[in-house]
């Protein structure tokens, strides 16, 4: 592949690249309410990096959401993505839909170690599968599975809406009250993401008789920084509640090849993530159940663009799978 384009697409956003040679260049991001639909923010992207449609070989793009075989209509936004209209308008041959949580496993699968940072110790086994989950926007996991040298198989889930796992009293009693709020299944992305964060911040506020002052993850992000020792307390348990999901699914998986924690979150926590809670609270599930998650080695992927980055190596796995056939 000489070049191509990829692009990971939320519902705000739409970030774009040329994928050459295994590498990411030219990485512009764009408004999605700006542009009428994806086609036409594809040509201004191309214009501005003055890259004709004719030198375009493949595209892959990562949108949130389910992707299917047939035309993606995106949740969050007004764009509709029609396949073939999509392949006829910019001339294409070789279109690759993939959900943009896939699009992350992807990128493990190549990821530079410095782009990580390991915050479990442990032994990855290269021939086992590995865990990739990353709280954002919602909780996304999903596994990536080797599959002969330099091979991966990407196994997309919706692990994030596992039931909450309950170990403690003052667990419990919050659960209570997301329980009040949510009914009977108070899923793990209730907790663990973006919003996930407020909802644990305000049902905490509620079980100490606090007033709850602050009203989005980056608020409380911010305060936590800065050292405001309650709303520190309460990622602490946003990362203990992380790592429960995180050893439940790496036990369901046998994700002994380790576990890749992604999303836009935690970067900002690197050291304080390190020193947490997350590697006991990853294998505090008993006898057994504990040595076998003992040695799984965890990193915090701290890569600024992996949803584009994947979408490159996937589109690189499938032409390669393409041509085999």
């Amino acid at each position: 592949m000489s070049l191509a384009l990829v692009g990971d697409i939320g519902g705000t956003n739409a970030r774009f690249a040329l994928w050459r040679d295994g590498r990411l260049e030219a990485i512009e991001v764009f408004a999605c309410a700006d542009y009428a639909c994806p086609e036409d923010a594809v040509r201004k992207y191309l214009a501005q990096t003055g890259v004709a449609l004719d030198d375009i070989t493949a595209v892959c793009l990562a949108c949130a959401g389910p992707v299917g075989e047939g035309d993606f209509r995106f949740t969050n936004n007004h764009w509709v993505i029609k396949r073939e209209q999509f392949c006829r308008e910019l001339g294409l041959t070789h279109l690759l839909l993939i959900n943009d949580f896939t699009s992350m496993a992807w990128a493990i699968a190549r990821l530079d170690p410095a782009d990580s940072v390991q915050v479990r110790d442990g032994i990855a086994l290269p021939t086992r599968p590995r865990l990739v989950i990353g709280p954002g926007t919602g909780l996304g996991l999903a596994s990536l599975v080797p599959s002969g040298k330099d091979r991966w198989i990407v196994l997309p889930s919706e692990g994030g809406h596992v039931d909450l796992p309950i170990n403690t009293q003052r667990e419990f009693d919050i659960w209570k009250i997301l329980k009040r709020q949510f009914g009977n299944h108070v899923s793990a992305e209730r907790v663990v993401s973006g919003s996930g964060l407020v909802n644990l911040y305000h049902a905490s506020c509620e079980l100490d008789g606090r007033t709850a002052a602050l009203h989005s993850a980056a608020d409380i992000c911010e305060l936590a920084l800065k050292g405001d020792p309650y709303a520190d307390a309460v990622l602490e348990q946003f990362f203990i509640w992380l790592a429960r999901v995180a050893g439940n699914a790496a036990l369901t998986l046998g994700a002994l090849g380790g576990v890749y924690i992604a999303g836009g979150i935690l970067p900002r926590f690197v050291e304080r993530f390190q020193s947490g809670a997350f590697a006991h609270a990853f294998a505090d599930k008993g006898k057994t159940s504990s040595a076998y998650l003992k040695d799984i080695p965890a990193w915090l992927v701290t890569a600024e663009y992996p949803g584009l980055f994947g979408a490159g190596v996937a589109l690189d796995q499938t032409i390669a799978e393409a041509r085999q056939a």
